[in-house]
């Protein structure tokens, strides 16, 4: 993988996956030891945050200094691309200062043209499309609570969003099965259905979309919920929370699933909209697991994509 951008989890293998998983693990195992690697000794991280964040510059900058390298926080601000350079000469000139660049954009497409002009690895922070990290913290969390991958049954409730398209896709990969709930309208892109379709044949996962919760979550080992009203969604709060309300994730629901199931949110969390105090905070939720595997699935990236 070294020199490989990361725009979307689709632009790995499932092998790749599962390599990336494994080193998250062991460096995982290595820090709560005391065992640091200080593999990225001198190297420096670019970290470009177009919409503010806790988790992914808080996981990737502690990440890129647990692995002896430094991170430089971006904001658009900081940047010429705030006073109209284009993200192509950003690109470039980044390039010649840095080892690699996390960009966390509104666009999509935007961070296609960042690593197209780009000479060092690219990895998604997040955009409107796609947040890879977030999927591989995710699959990593699933992995080290319940076994395996392959042939869990992972319900989605909500909203499907960036977080959702690229769980889904991860799924479809590694083999796992996948369930939407969402009402009409507030599916994922038809083509991110397609694509996780035709990954499911070869991985023979199964992809599911429907509007009813209760048939989502039957027989789920894991559900997963996110915000209703994401960045730069606020104008449409009202129409939104109305519509989704009958998808929030609280205890009747968990009841629906298997009597082990986990609950997981990626964070920030709207208590008492797509999920309750008492399911987050409850015995099923791994959430707090989750928001930290995001750090040790991200140092498996960066070791992955620089040596």
């Amino acid at each position: 993988m070294k020199g490989k951008n990361l725009l979307s989890i689709q632009d790995l293998s499932a092998k790749e996956i599962e390599q990336v998983l494994n080193l998250a693990d062991a460096l995982k195992r290595d820090q709560k030891a005391g065992k640091g690697r200080e593999i990225l000794h001198g190297k420096t991280l670019a970290m470009i945050f177009a919409k503010p964040s806790t988790r992914t510059r808080v996981s990737f900058e502690t990440g890129m200094t647990q692995l002896g390298g430094h991170a430089l926080y971006l904001g658009t601000d900081d940047l010429q691309l705030g006073r109209g350079e284009t993200i192509a000469d950003t690109a470039r000139t980044l390039s010649r200062y840095v080892d690699v660049i996390m960009a966390r954009l509104f666009k999509h497409q935007d961070a296609v043209e960042f690593a197209k002009h780009s000479s060092v690895p690219v990895i998604n922070g997040l955009t409107d499309l796609h947040h890879p990290c977030q999927t591989l913290g995710d699959l990593e969390t699933i992995r080290e609570h319940l076994g395996k991958l392959k042939g869990i049954k992972v319900s989605w409730v909500g909203d499907g969003n960036n977080v959702c398209n690229s769980l889904m896709l991860g799924c479809s990969l590694v083999g796992a099965n996948f369930s939407i709930a969402c009402p009409a309208g507030f599916e994922p892109p038809a083509e991110v259905i397609s694509q996780a379709k035709k990954n499911a044949t070869k991985s023979g996962s199964k992809i599911e979309v429907q509007p009813d919760p209760v048939k989502a979550v039957a027989d789920a080992d894991v559900i997963y919920t996110d915000v209703w009203v994401s960045m730069g969604q606020e104008g449409e709060t009202k129409k939104r929370v109305e519509v989704l309300k009958k998808y929030q994730l609280n205890a009747d629901l968990v009841k629906k699933a298997k009597s082990r199931v986990i609950v997981m949110h990626c964070l920030p969390a709207k208590r008492g909209f797509e999920i309750t105090d008492e399911v987050i905070d409850g015995s099923h939720s791994v959430v707090w697991d989750q928001a930290e595997n995001r750090m040790h699935a991200q140092k498996a990236i960066l070791v992955s994509v620089l040596t």
